[in-house]
């Protein structure tokens, strides 16, 4: 493992030791016949997702949230990936997402992500088995940039359900904004809040995006997975669709931020990963998340905009993901 590794002293990037890798793999689940949801609720399955497809248990999932091998040339932890057409992209992806069709509920939803490469072949394998609701396109500022093109900022999250009946709950994952142009009605703010830090206001959710980090050093949420999606997305899809106590599905887990934040919310989750150090690291992570609940951005059940929590904590909120008194009377009178 790379605990050789140096790291800088502000480094917050979690890594695993020998010990850490024999005790959690230890807790890790194995499927070799069908099983029932209590065989694998709340639990890390170690396979790879055609291995054990047709063992999960039919009409259980509420939420499935997928981040598959984008249609790219790359190398996961030895797992390697080559680029295809879209018309072989599209077979792959309908390969198992047609299986996993019939483990939803009926009033599911389902997100998958992808970028400029995979999302033709999303939305068409997408709309032959779902209902298309939206395209998210969320910003997903890293790298330096790129020399012959555009430097690729941005990835799609495509929402689709099983039926026209399905769970979505706005005030949810309402955001709150810095105020640009502070408009007065009678000397008194219109819509919005005065601060000692700065005018915010709490708006409506879009299917833009702009305020995620990709996890980083710093971030103690952060692993050495190359693509590892934000706690913050997760949280804000899982707010929306699911409900507490519901099962969400993830057959690409990586290293685990679908079943951490899952499990920070009330929901039970189960995740699929044929990677052993990412089923590791993504067990780590859970037990972890049994004492530390905080999503970084989401505080006072509202998304702030990225690097803007600072003021928050700055102008004394508590932090305890409550609303304080102040915030839940300007949400509930203004919306």
């Amino acid at each position: 493992m790379d605990t050789e590794k140096k790291r800088a002293p502000m480094n917050r990037t979690l890594i695993l030791t020998d010990v850490e890798i024999e005790k959690y793999k230890a807790r890790l689940v194995r499927l070799d016949k069908k099983v029932s949801n209590k065989n694998i609720i709340n639990k890390t399955i170690n396979q790879d997702l055609f291995e054990i497809i047709d063992f999960l248990p039919g009409k259980s999932i509420d939420l499935l949230f997928v981040d598959p091998p984008y249609n790219l040339a790359k190398d996961f932890n030895g797992n390697k990936f080559n680029k295809l057409s879209i018309d072989e992209y599209s077979e792959y992806l309908d390969s198992w997402l047609s299986k996993i069709k019939n483990k939803l509920k009926d009033n599911a939803s389902i997100y998958i992500c992808g970028d400029y490469n995979s999302s033709t072949s999303i939305h068409l394998i997408g709309i032959k088995h779902f209902n298309l609701v939206n395209r998210i396109t969320w910003q997903r500022e890293k790298g330096r940039g790129a020399k012959t093109n555009w430097k690729n900022s941005s990835e799609d999250i495509w929402f689709f359900s099983v039926s026209k009946n399905y769970k979505f709950y706005v005030d949810r994952v309402k955001e709150k904004r810095k105020v640009i142009a502070p408009y007065k009605v009678n000397g008194k703010p219109k819509d919005w809040m005065e601060t000692d830090v700065g005018n915010f206001r709490i708006t409506y959710p879009s299917n833009i995006w702009t305020d995620l980090s990709v996890p980083y050093w710093s971030m103690p949420e952060n692993t050495d997975h190359p693509t590892q999606k934000p706690e913050k997305l997760l949280a804000k899809i899982i707010l929306a669709s699911s409900d507490e106590g519901d099962i969400v599905f993830d057959p690409f887990l990586g290293s685990g931020t679908t079943s951490v934040v899952a499990k920070k919310l009330g929901r039970n989750y189960i995740g699929v990963e044929k990677d052993l150090t990412y089923c590791c690291f993504a067990e780590k992570r859970l037990e972890i998340a049994e004492k530390d609940k905080s999503i970084q951005g989401y505080e006072d059940c509202v998304f702030w905009e990225r690097n803007t929590l600072a003021l928050q904590k700055k102008n004394g909120k508590n932090g305890s993901g409550k609303r304080t008194k102040k915030l839940e009377k300007m949400q509930d009178t203004l919306f």
